[in-house]
């Protein structure tokens, strides 16, 4: 389902999403936020966005920036394809940024129309690239059944505090405490009333949602235990480990493309079918000569590898459609895209139906699109 489009939501509920992303990366360094800097030629920012975004049950995705990047955050909204995203401005803090996301659904003003209202509204962080929609399912769940929910994780280190002289005060045992962790989820009215209730010295100084809702609201949130890689980029050498995942995850990912005739369709059944144990699969099924905007949607998601399926004798102009999306989707090929074209002979002849003239043609398209950095393979299947 293509992003912007509304699936089932857990619960049967309305699901939005907003995502601060105001920091200035102090602890960074440099002078680029750290939400804004490139990993794998993309901006931090757009996988966190597209991670929300490509999950059917979510309406609306609420990016908050501070002013002087709402521009920034616009050209890579139009860059990378978004569908739902609004960009808001920020505030001077990461509260005070949250709630003016929150009053795009209740107060004119702080976008161009008002948005529909969500029954629960997941807040998650903009240099946070790596979640699943399994967990984001299972805190808007939690959510539903609680008035809030938030992910949490094992303390990796014990927690101690100082004295006035330096000195150890105490320790907390680590076996009783989490780290607080994203995403998190909250009945909207129940977040919203959280806010519009806080002090001011909540706004500037505080930094934990469920604590909001639990002091203003009396809702005690419920805990889910997150996956490991719900780790915030916040330190340079995060950037380094964020690029390795992304890297790991781009070659762990195929679409299979086939078209609707029977014998293909069952084909491109059976192969993700027997791929899915090892490596993240998508399936889809194309009627030739018909726009499908899933495809452009998966390459939006930068899946850099794919397996067609054809039956024809010659299927080098689906292949030049497919390498045509990819040079028009603006996606930096930094990563070698892997074609492998796939003929399936089903005919009743000894022989082959690929003749020379046919493999000469495939060998130089190949050669034309290795300079583009992308590698494409073919394989023949004599079916009888």
């Amino acid at each position: 389902m293509e992003p912007g489009s509304r699936g089932a939501a857990p619960g049967g509920v309305s699901v939005s999403a907003v995502l601060p992303a105001g920091g200035s990366g102090e602890r960074l360094g440099g002078a680029t936020p750290k939400q804004f800097c490139a990993v794998q030629g993309r901006p931090l920012v757009s996988y966190a966005v597209w991670a929300m975004e490509r999950i059917s049950w979510i309406s609306d995705v609420i990016v908050v920036v501070s002013p002087e990047n709402i521009e920034t955050m616009k050209t890579i909204i139009e860059k990378y394809g978004h569908k739902k995203v609004t960009v808001v401005e920020g505030g001077i803090t990461r509260h005070r940024s949250i709630f003016n996301g929150l009053k795009v659904f209740a107060e004119n003003g702080f976008s161009s129309h008002l948005l529909q209202k969500p029954e629960v509204v997941i807040i998650h962080d903009a240099v946070r690239p790596f979640v699943e929609e399994d967990i984001v399912s299972k805190v808007v769940m939690a959510a539903k059944e609680h008035g809030a929910a938030g992910t949490i994780r094992p303390l990796v280190s014990t927690v101690i505090a100082s004295a006035a002289d330096g000195c150890l005060d105490h320790s907390l045992e680590r076996a009783r405490y989490r780290a607080s962790e994203m995403p998190q989820a909250f009945l909207f009215d129940i977040i919203y009333e959280a806010y519009q209730q806080c002090t001011d010295y909540d706004l500037d100084y505080g930094t934990e949602c469920l604590h909001l809702a639990l002091k203003y609201c009396k809702t005690n949130a419920k805990l889910v235990e997150g996956t490991a890689d719900l780790w915030k980029v916040t330190y340079k050498w995060d950037l380094y480990a964020a690029e390795s995942i992304i890297k790991d995850n781009l070659s762990q990912q195929v679409c299979v493309i086939t078209n609707v005739r029977e014998t293909l369709a069952q084909v491109g059944f059976l192969l993700p079918e027997s791929l899915k144990s090892q490596i993240k699969v998508e399936a889809i099924s194309i009627c030739p000569n018909k726009n499908d905007n899933r495809l452009q949607n998966i390459i939006s998601g930068q899946c850099y590898n794919f397996v067609c399926v054809n039956d024809k004798r010659c299927a080098i102009q689906e292949i030049q459609e497919l390498v045509d999306m990819l040079d028009k989707s603006n996606i930096p090929l930094l990563y070698p895209v892997v074609l492998i074209l796939v003929h399936l002979d089903i005919s009743e002849n000894n022989s082959f139906s690929i003749g020379m003239e046919e493999l000469t043609a495939i060998k130089k398209f190949a050669r034309e699109t290795k300079k583009k950095n992308i590698l494409v393979y073919g394989l023949l299947i004599q079916c009888k």
